[in-house]
């Protein structure tokens, strides 16, 4: 027994032996594989920004000419006044981020500093510190084009949409309802500062639609041209919200930061000085044919001139407006015209 005994322990010892080579021969165990990426991820009221933008415009550039009382004029004061400036901004800026998003090659190039934690905060910093740095990142063009015909169209679309209202402003005043002075003048321009102190709320349909587009999982239906640099701060800071998407650094955690980026002083401005002539405007106009220039000049042309600017495409040319005034029997064109090319030459039609 004793001399099995010293077996086992001889067999046990030498296993143990065995074992311990083993393990030398191998090494340490390997290390626990790095954590993934985060997801690309847009924070939800950043979509809902976008959405608000969309629910704008959609309903500013389906304002059409044809007025026929004081009321329905009223009415589309209201729809095209509705919108809060700095709400429009960040909402332009955030639509032109989903559509950087659609563009899979300029996700892929930012998605490939995003697997290593440390070279992903690294070009966060650098994308926050400088709107302007995401604009060498591949696919940067593609997705500039993408942002550029997002804001483009639709501004485009509301400054055409404007003009034709514009332009009924002088069209109905033969009939006699658009000489009467509009009713409770003063309150109407009440109405207008406090809908354009009132944040718009995006469709839901809307919303989740750009939800899915920041996935690239829908397809918004653009159709880029080519767009050559220099691009507007408002395109670069579209493309580094969606950078910062792709690296997983725009979500809700990270809000205050990425809105700080979404500020554009010169598109800003732009789109206050907008609303600072409608309500000059409003508070001069007294007959509906007055309201309706104010309308379609510093509502909705004006604001689609921002748009267009933020896009950085060509701003449409407007001529000013010079009226035809009938001398002995003949049609004459004065010298100059007063105003600023409309408001005091609709008057001149009463």
């Amino acid at each position: 027994m004793t001399s099995a005994l010293k077996i086992s322990a001889a067999s046990a010892a030498a296993l143990c032996l065995a074992l311990l080579a083993a393990c030398d021969a191998k090494g340490p165990p390997p290390p626990p594989p790095p954590p993934p990426p985060p997801a690309v991820s847009l924070s939800p009221r950043l979509i809902e920004q976008a959405s608000a933008y969309r629910y704008y415009m959609n309903h500013a550039t389906a304002i059409t000419p044809d007025f026929t009382d004081g009321d329905s004029i009223a009415r589309s004061l209201k729809i095209g006044a509705a919108y809060e400036p700095a709400q429009l901004l960040r909402g332009a800026i955030a639509y032109g981020a989903v559509a950087a998003l659609q563009d899979a090659e300029f996700v892929a190039g930012v998605r490939k500093y995003a697997a290593d934690a440390a070279q992903r905060r690294e070009i966060t910093n650098q994308l926050i510190q400088n709107p302007n740095y995401v604009l060498g990142m591949t696919g940067a063009p593609n997705a500039a084009a993408l942002a550029i015909a997002a804001l483009g169209t639709e501004g485009q679309k509301l400054y055409d949409a404007g003009k034709a209202v514009k332009q009924s402003a002088y069209d109905i005043q033969h009939q006699k309802w658009s000489k009467s002075d509009v009713a409770n003048r003063d309150l109407r321009l009440s109405q207008a500062k406090a809908l354009s102190a009132t944040p718009l709320v995006g469709d839901v349909a809307e919303t989740a639609r750009l939800q899915q587009a920041a996935l690239g999982a829908e397809s918004l239906g653009l159709t880029p041209s080519a767009a050559n640099p220099p691009y507007t701060q408002v395109v670069a800071r579209s493309l580094t919200v969606a950078a910062l998407a792709a690296l997983g650094e725009a979500g809700d955690a990270n809000l205050d930061t990425v809105m700080a980026v979404m500020a554009e002083p010169n598109v800003a401005s732009c789109i206050n000085m907008s609303k600072l002539n409608l309500y000059q405007c409003l508070a001069v106009s007294k007959p509906h044919y007055e309201d309706v220039f104010c309308l379609g000049q510093h509502v909705m042309m004006d604001t689609g001139r921002c748009v267009i600017k933020a896009a950085g495409l060509p701003e449409p040319y407007e001529p000013r407006f010079v009226p035809q005034v009938r001398v002995a029997g003949a049609e004459t064109t004065p010298k100059a015209a007063s105003g600023k090319g409309g408001k005091k030459a609709a008057s001149k039609k009463r």
